[in-house]
């Protein structure tokens, strides 16, 4: 699943392409929106809440001037793309397109898109809401992200760091690293963990490092294979103490974990 920062990226990408445009025209391959007509809207901006993205237009003069939000997720298989006007659009299959905005200077392309709506800006919250401080937003706020976390004691850390009603941003990846670099096993209550500030703030610096890229690293290198501790690395030995890194299910994904560095606090 794409983490935080990849939505972040993905937001500046399409920043650059089309902010301060004014489309030429659109194409919607998804039933709720087919018949929506986007030529002469402006693209005031392209920002990330989490992992959700938001393409802030202005409607044509024609159809009333109001702003108006065009959300998407990523979840496991989304992505955008920026192509310029004539380059093949060698991304995804065909099939898999379900929007396309086109610019004088660029054309973007959503593939495998969920949750795709476009409503009035002013009504955002009812998308994105309910998701805790973004781990990447200027509104980043650790003590309420703790204050998130505590609220489910019972609930594994594990889960409630995926939890994006807690803290929007954290992945899979993310996740696995995070409770590996702070010594916690993934089912370990959330009322056990000694310092969650010390965890969401460990979470937070690990993306805004890999911010503005897209290899992602928590290793500090970014060599093929060297790139985490745990993620990814069933059976291979620990890089701390050699111990074979297991991988099993918590909730409904995988996760990685180091059972000597990582033992259970429950």
């Amino acid at each position: 699943m794409p983490e935080g920062d990849t939505v972040w990226n993905t937001a500046r990408v399409l920043q650059r392409a089309l902010a301060g445009a004014r489309l030429t025209g659109s194409e919607f391959r998804v039933p709720q929106l087919a018949s929506t007509d986007l030529a002469g809207w402006t693209v005031r901006e392209s920002a990330s809440r989490g992992k959700h993205l938001l393409l802030r237009l202005t409607a044509a003069p024609a159809a009333g001037g109001a702003d108006w939000t065009l959300h998407s997720h990523l979840r496991m298989d989304g992505a955008w793309r920026a192509y310029a006007p004539g380059e093949r659009w060698a991304a995804r299959p065909a099939h898999l397109i379900r929007v396309v905005l086109r610019s004088p200077g660029a054309v973007a392309v959503g593939y495998h898109l969920h949750e795709l709506a476009l409503i009035p800006t002013a009504e955002e919250g009812s998308l994105v809401g309910h998701l805790g401080p973004d781990l990447l937003g200027p509104d980043w706020d650790p003590d309420e992200a703790v204050r998130r976390l505590a609220a489910h004691p019972d609930e594994t850390i594990g889960e409630a760091l995926l939890d994006q009603r807690n803290l929007a941003g954290v992945g899979n990846l993310y996740k696995c690293e995070v409770l590996f670099l702070r010594g916690l096993s993934p089912w370990t209550p959330v009322r056990a963990v000694p310092d969650l500030a010390g965890t969401v703030t460990l979470a937070q610096r690990l993306l805004a490092a890999n911010r503005g890229r897209w290899a992602q690293s928590t290793t500090g290198s970014l060599h093929r294979g060297q790139t985490s501790y745990v993620y990814g690395r069933r059976a291979q030995p620990c890089r701390r103490c050699g111990t074979a890194i297991r991988k099993e299910e918590l909730g409904d994904r995988v996760t990685y974990w180091c059972p000597a560095c990582q033992p259970d606090r429950s």
